[in-house]
């Protein structure tokens, strides 16, 4: 952290961590070896493993984390983890040695078995989204807490060019032919700028539907592989605007966020949280299908791009995320008379737990 390319939870968690460090707080951020953050770091493997093209078992280096956090509890008022589903299991052990544990989840929460998962464990969770949280809607959620960043520094595109852009990964859930699509109806310029993943079922994408498709779109389809922040703001900035025809449920949308930071107007499908970030008319245009979002194509140039920039810089903050996480934290953490050490171990007879 903070990621040189893509990874949307990594660059989350750091605003995080830097803004709460910014405010005085004492941050503990386990993380890989290679990662530059502010506060304390506790490295939890050497080399970050997505980027230098790890595709096998992470699942032990969940494990070795939770444990490096158990045996570190009495340091700690509070824990808070983004390990996705790992996180339960974390709250589970947390409730064992005396430490309130509060969980992001960055991902999908409709699947069969999450209900009774969440139901079980002990901790609170955070949603990023009503949307993420409407997949449980009895749940008792601890909070819903909007993803922030520092946009205020995001290159303003106040002439843009001509050109769409995608922007993200190269798998069927984000929609990436049906991007090629819009550009080509609407008779305009594509630059593609998306991570291809390591997983056999995502080579076989790229490889025997998307690199087949932008063969046959032409040259007015270009393919810049991954970019790293700079680049992929420049070209969101220099963008007419930015395509995300997905129709997955997205838990939030950094894409959508780091786009209208630099004034450049959404097309998307309301799927997901997407609605919450991209006021339809203002911000953007929210269809369908690709017929509808090709001919909103041309409206674009109605939207006001110097508006949308302040907008989001203001709704999507990281002082904004902060402040909604500082008052869930506030609700946890047990009383500072009772100090951390002492609740340790009267939670484990004495014993420190690892894991």
């Amino acid at each position: 952290m903070p990621p040189r390319a893509y990874g949307g939870t990594e660059r989350v968690v750091y605003e995080l961590v830097a803004e709460l460090v910014r405010r005085g707080h004492d941050v503990t951020t386990f993380a890989s070896g290679d990662s530059e953050v502010p506060g304390t770091h506790v490295e939890t493997v050497p080399r970050a493993l997505w980027p230098s093209g790890f595709d096998g078992d992470a699942s032990g280096w969940f494990v070795s984390t939770i444990q490096g956090v158990l045996a570190r509890a009495a340091d700690f008022d509070i824990v808070h983890s983004h390990l996705e589903w790992y996180s339960p299991l974390l709250a589970g052990l947390g409730a064992t040695v005396g430490v309130p544990v509060v969980s992001t989840f960055h991902g999908r929460l409709d699947q069969p078995w999450a209900g009774g998962v969440l139901a079980a464990a002990p901790g609170r969770y955070v949603a990023i989204s009503r949307a993420q949280a409407a997949a449980h809607p009895r749940f008792d959620w601890a909070g819903v807490v909007h993803n922030g960043l520092r946009l205020e520094d995001a290159p303003f595109g106040s002439a843009p060019g001509d050109s769409l852009c995608f922007v993200g990964r190269v798998g069927p859930e984000k929609g990436i032919l049906d991007a090629i699509a819009i550009a080509q109806a609407a008779g305009r310029p594509l630059r593609i700028a998306a991570k291809v993943g390591t997983m056999p079922a995502e080579h076989a994408y790229h490889d025997d539907v998307f690199l087949p498709a932008l063969r046959k779109a032409g040259a007015r389809v270009e393919f810049l592989g991954e970019l790293e922040d700079r680049e992929r703001d420049a070209l969101f900035a220099d963008s007419y605007a930015t395509l995300m025809p997905g129709s997955w449920p997205e838990p939030f949308g950094l894409v959508a966020i780091e786009s209208l930071a630099c004034g450049t107007p959404i097309l998307a499908r309301p799927s997901g949280a997407l609605p919450e970030i991209v006021r339809d008319g203002v911000d953007g245009f929210l269809a369908a299908d690709v017929e509808r979002l090709a001919a909103a194509v041309d409206r674009v140039g109605e939207l006001d791009r110097a508006a949308i920039r302040a907008s989001v810089v203001d709704r999507f903050s990281s002082a904004r995320m902060a402040d909604g996480y500082e008052a869930i934290y506030a609700g946890l953490i047990p009383s500072a008379s009772e100090p951390r050490a002492q609740r340790v171990a009267a939670a484990t007879n004495g014993d420190r737990a690892t894991g």
